[in-house]
């Protein structure tokens, strides 16, 4: 058993054992307190080897024709996923309730297991079939988890919209697989294997026209799971419906599943097709930054905000992909990696909020820095990282970004038009990060001002994701220099 298999299995193991009467909550610390110490020895090994190869590799053969391989592997771009996920994780157990206010709770921590084991597996496998089956087995229990264990009157209709739109989009991109599958099988037998196929596009490339047609659906059922402008609408109302670890994962995790798809399969197997797409991918990442950026200042609770927030940044990630070259997509990447911790934090930060007022709405609050004064500072780092203040890795990754869409190009083209109007979501972003935080945390005390601060066991956590984004922000290196080459693969 390989090193990587062991990190899939362990929260899946735990979920079997707590279904079978094992303490919840212990059990599941434990599995990511493992998984942690695990993903960090798989970076360090990534870290010292290079992120060119594939690493850890195994593969057991299924069937043969057509060939199913559950195999894993990682490299560069899929190890940092990796450790944003044990990072998240860790993160959203050492969060979560100790009863949750449902029977025993097993199914809480069962989800969150799961959702773990399912991210982990789609990042990590070599195999089309894995990499799509492993993804849905994390969709699964979020469903479950908003409409049992969310907040709000709509908590059950919210489950239906985010099972409807993120099960369409995920029949949609299943159609797209099927048909890269049937057209890039080499002829001596149909295979699922990512590394054959790429071989097989290499040696006898699909035309212009069918690659067109078959990356569409590959970017509308990816788009749809990342909240690409204008398939957004199930984000904000889903997390705001979310409890705050299944929010922390969804968010700061699972989302990046469809952003990693377009880098790991559609663009490098059908690079004209993407070509032939890019512009459009253009207009909708600017409806993403520009459109919900503006949505985002106008909302009057804070989970509502954090939604459409985590929404509109996917725009500067999509842009870093549009860049078309090793700069913007080392960018995006990163991108990915700071993106997700700090919308954790926040929507970490948001839950305890939730627990100790009952209330977000901005209105109803304001002057509780002088109660909470470790939470208020613990936001403000936060809002100053999604902001994306020098000094954290989100200001890395945009920067990098900004430049990578300026890179090796000469004239003004439709990428640097969207990069300059793309930088007006910067402001957006200060605006209402910042409003939010002097609403929350400053002026006169409106209610409950004798609330509680976070509790010690919370603050690990916090301190922990606080700790990554300023390390990884001086030092971006630290990630950017294991991105593989994506771009000269093509």
């Amino acid at each position: 058993m390989s090193f990587i298999e062991l990190i899939i299995i362990i929260p899946i193991v735990v979920a079997v054992a707590i279904g079978c009467g094992g303490p919840a909550r212990v059990l599941s610390l434990l599995a990511a307190w493992a998984n942690l110490i695990f993903g960090v020895v798989v970076f360090a090994v990534i870290l010292f080897k290079g992120g060119d190869g594939m690493h850890f590799q195994s593969a057991r053969v299924l069937l043969d024709n057509p060939e199913l391989t559950l195999g894993f592997a990682v490299d560069g771009m899929s190890g940092v996923l990796v450790l944003l996920t044990v990072i998240v994780t860790f993160c959203a157990v050492s969060m979560s309730p100790e009863n949750p206010g449902k029977g025993s709770g097993k199914l809480y921590y069962i989800s969150l297991m799961l959702i773990a084991a399912g991210a982990l597996g789609a990042f990590c496998a070599t195999d089309l079939f894995f990499l799509y089956a492993f993804h849905e087995v994390a969709l699964i229990p979020t469903f479950l988890m908003i409409g049992i264990y969310g907040h709000g009157r709509e908590k059950v209709a919210t489950a239906w919209k985010i099972t409807i739109y993120l099960g369409v989009g995920s029949l949609i991109l299943l159609g797209g697989f099927i048909a890269l599958y049937v057209n890039l099988s080499p002829s001596g037998g149909l295979t699922f294997d990512i590394s054959k196929l790429a071989t097989a596009q290499g040696q006898d490339p699909l035309s212009a026209e069918v690659q067109k047609w078959i990356f569409l659906p590959l970017l509308v059922g990816f788009g749809i799971l990342v909240s690409l402008f204008p398939f957004h609408s199930w984000a904000a109302p889903a997390y705001a419906s979310a409890p705050a670890p299944v929010a922390m994962l969804h968010a700061g995790v699972l989302k990046k599943f469809g952003l990693y798809g377009i880098l790991r399969v559609a663009i490098p197997l059908l690079p004209e097709g993407f070509e032939a797409w890019k512009g459009l991918l253009l207009v909708l990442l600017l409806g993403n930054i520009l459109y919900v950026g503006f949505v985002t200042i106008s909302q009057r609770y804070l989970d509502r905000m954090l939604g459409n927030s985590s929404v509109m940044h996917m725009g500067y990630i999509f842009l870093g992909i549009a860049c078309c070259n090793s700069i913007g997509w080392g960018g995006a990447v990163l991108m990915m990696f700071a993106h997700g911790i700090s919308i954790a934090l926040l929507f970490a930060l948001c839950g305890s909020l939730r627990e100790r007022l009952d209330t977000l709405e901005f209105s109803r609050l304001g002057g509780l820095a002088g109660s909470m004064p470790f939470l208020a500072v613990a936001f403000g780092f936060a809002a100053f990282a999604s902001i994306g203040l020098p000094g954290f890795a989100n200001f890395a990754s945009e920067i990098t970004i900004f430049f990578a869409a300026f890179s090796g190009e000469r004239g003004f083209g439709h990428l640097q038009i969207a990069t300059i109007l793309a930088l007006w979501g910067v402001v957006i972003s200060a605006v209402y990060m910042l409003r939010a935080y002097r609403k929350i945390f400053q002026g006169e005390c409106i209610e409950q001002s004798q609330a509680s601060d976070l509790v010690q066991a919370h603050r690990l956590p916090v301190v922990l994701m606080i700790v990554i984004l300023l390390l990884t922000g001086f030092f971006p290196n630290i990630i950017l220099n294991i991105i593989p080459n994506l771009f000269g693969a093509l």
